[in-house]
């Protein structure tokens, strides 16, 4: 690895900049949600999050893997209410700034439920708002570029009426696959979970030191 890829493993594996857990993003995985947040089943709790009453989750708090349905109570003066997925660990799903993603929740779309065009929140490193990116349209993915300085993001989509909708499928993913969701795909979740990092080591490789070999040890962290 080049030094600079080097210095920065090494100041994860240090622990110099605060205690973690860290995350591995697979270049591979086909969506970022967790399984279960994929497929909108089991409780709702620590996998979206509403304002207040205006939208009530149910359904799944009966079940790991009964599916939940998305009842808008309110829509404020505004003219909107959230619905936001959220990440059980971090303050949004973990992103590379200038790396391309799609959002999409074609389980909403499907069921006819009355939305803004996808959207998703982008925050740097500290929980710092940075900006709001959405689709062209209503009904279609989004596609876009973490902007720089994204370190998470938070998809969500925006109902502009009251009514009762199965949530389904959703799809959170590196790169562009517009057209592979738009032709039907629905990849399953893989997540981005959190682990510590337990053992690390490094040596110069042969030549002129310019590059280093990085071993880490990773565990998943999990909560009883």
């Amino acid at each position: 690895m080049h030094r600079d890829d080097v210095a920065h493993l090494d100041r994860l594996a240090r622990r110099v900049d605060g205690p973690g857990p860290v995350t591995v993003l697979d270049p591979l995985a086909r969506n970022l949600l967790a399984a279960d947040q994929a497929a909108g089943l089991g409780p709702a709790g620590g996998k979206w999050s509403v304002t207040g009453s205006e939208i009530i989750l149910y359904g799944g708090g009966l079940s790991p893997y009964v599916p939940n349905t998305v009842s808008v109570e309110t829509v404020p003066a505004v003219g909107y209410t959230n619905l936001q997925w959220r990440h059980p660990t971090f303050h949004g799903i973990p992103v590379v700034a200038g790396q391309t993603y799609t959002w999409w929740a074609p389980g909403l779309v499907a069921s006819g439920a009355v939305m803004m065009s996808a959207r998703v929140a982008w925050y740097d490193a500290s929980r710092t708002y940075l900006s709001t990116s959405a689709a062209p349209a209503a009904g279609v993915p989004l596609v876009a570029a973490a902007p720089v300085n994204a370190a998470y993001v938070q998809p969500y989509v925006a109902f502009t009426a009251k009514g009762v909708w199965e949530l389904g499928p959703s799809v959170f993913a590196a790169g562009d696959i517009a057209a592979a969701l738009l032709a039907g795909e629905l990849p399953p979740g893989e997540g981005t979970p959190p682990f510590s990092i337990t053992r690390y080591s490094h040596v110069a490789t042969d030549g002129d030191g310019a590059y280093r070999d990085i071993g880490l040890e990773l565990v998943e962290v999990v909560t009883a």
